[in-house]
């Protein structure tokens, strides 16, 4: 998928890189407040948000919690798949080893920063998609100095996170009631 030029206001190189921006990252942005609107106010968001909460509701209703799990997963595997693609066919415009490295773990770990909550996971994701640029940036413009610390952002970023929001009290906070070891 082409990449839309923002930048074409600007004489400087750099700035019209940095704002040439792939449509699977507009389509993204945009589906975060879709989903948000659709878990609360349609039928199936209520469905998945059941089968999350209390298997027991949902089966109640008639409905099969198994095929409910097994098609969110699949959407979302399928979503992760074109995250996937876009990483190996757009971002570097080459696949090699190593590829990844972890973003799929921030991922799983910014959906539980976030609380499950999709607007808030649009917010985090950006926080760290911007740490995690900040380095290649910084060198892009001549700042090479410290350059292996600003590589480091998206970590500091994590472990700063993870101390700001982990508190007995607020451990699982918004996440799913059947992610409960007690359940």
């Amino acid at each position: 998928m082409p990449a839309i030029d923002f930048g074409w206001w600007s004489d400087i190189p750099q700035v019209r890189a940095a704002l040439r921006i792939n449509v699977l990252f507009l389509i993204g942005v945009a589906m975060a407040p879709i989903l948000f609107w659709a878990f609360r106010t349609t039928r199936w968001g209520l469905l998945i948000r059941t089968a999350g909460e209390s298997s027991d509701a949902a089966r109640a209703m008639g409905y099969s919690v198994l095929w409910i799990r097994l098609r969110a997963t699949m959407v979302g595997g399928f979503l992760a798949g074109i995250g996937g693609s876009f990483l190996s066919l757009f971002y570097p415009g080459s696949w090699n080893e190593g590829l990844s490295s972890g973003q799929g773990i921030t991922a799983v770990a910014l959906v539980i920063f976030a609380r499950w909550d999709p607007m808030l996971c649009l917010w985090a994701s950006l926080a760290f998609g911007g740490a995690a640029a900040l380095g290649p940036a910084l060198q892009s413009v001549g700042v090479t100095s410290g350059y292996h610390l600003f590589n480091a952002a998206p970590y500091i970023l994590t472990l700063a996170i993870m101390i700001i929001t982990c508190s007995p009290k607020r451990t699982l906070t918004g996440a799913p009631a059947e992610l409960s070891i007690t359940r």
